[in-house]
Formats: C-alpha cells, sequence, structure tokens
C-alpha cells in the first residue's frame, strides 16, 4: 500500500469523526483494512495538523491518552480542542473514554 495514498484514506476517516467524539489510531487502520497500521495512522495524523478541514485533535491512543498532543505546538493544545468539544480530559486521557469513542467500522458501515 502506498504510503501517501494510505494517508489520504486516513484523512478521509478523520474528517468524518463528530465534534465532541473521539476515535483511536488502531480503529482507524483496522476500519481501513490494515489492523496492523496503528502506528502509520499515527504517522498520518502527524502531517494532518497543517489541515485545518483535520480534526486530528480527535485521534487519541486505545486507551484514551492524548498521546499526539506534543504535535499541536503547545502542551495543553490538544486538551483544550477536546474540551473546547465537551470531552473532559484527565492527566492526558479522556474521561469516559468509552462514550465519547466513535467506531468508524460502525458509523461508516454501508
Amino acid at each position: 500500500m502506498e504510503s501517501s495514498n494510505f494517508f489520504e484514506k486516513v484523512y478521509e476517516v478523520a474528517a468524518q469523526i463528530p465534534y465532541g467524539r473521539v476515535t483511536s489510531y488502531g480503529a482507524i487502520a483496522k476500519y481501513l483494512g490494515a489492523a496492523r497500521s496503528a502506528r502509520m495512522v499515527g504517522w498520518a495524523m502527524n502531517n494532518a495538523h497543517a489541515m485545518d478541514h483535520i480534526p486530528a485533535h480527535r485521534v487519541v491512543n486505545r486507551i484514551g491518552l492524548l498521546t499526539g498532543k506534543h504535535h499541536f505546538g503547545g502542551t495543553n493544545i490538544m486538551q483544550q480542542l477536546l474540551e473546547n468539544e465537551g470531552v473532559r480530559v484527565h492527566n492526558n486521557q479522556v474521561v469516559d473514554f468509552d462514550t465519547h469513542f466513535w467506531d468508524p467500522a460502525e458509523a461508516l458501515k454501508g
């Protein structure tokens, strides 16, 4: 799979994450049929911070940790963006992760 094409597919999925919801790198990878490529999804998201139409702050690790926060230019920007959407964060982790979790495999079936 060509990485630039994979990145574009990641961005297409990430762009659909609803306001106030989060998903994980692994959930996006699994949806794209590349379940073992969560790290590659992370690389794609690292490149997405300059793209205003991609809500990169809504992608966290599999237990809700804000592992990509250092790519947002400030130490708490990712947390602030999530909290502005009503997602509580404590100690760099989404509170009630299961409640806020958006599964692309469920939401984008079709």
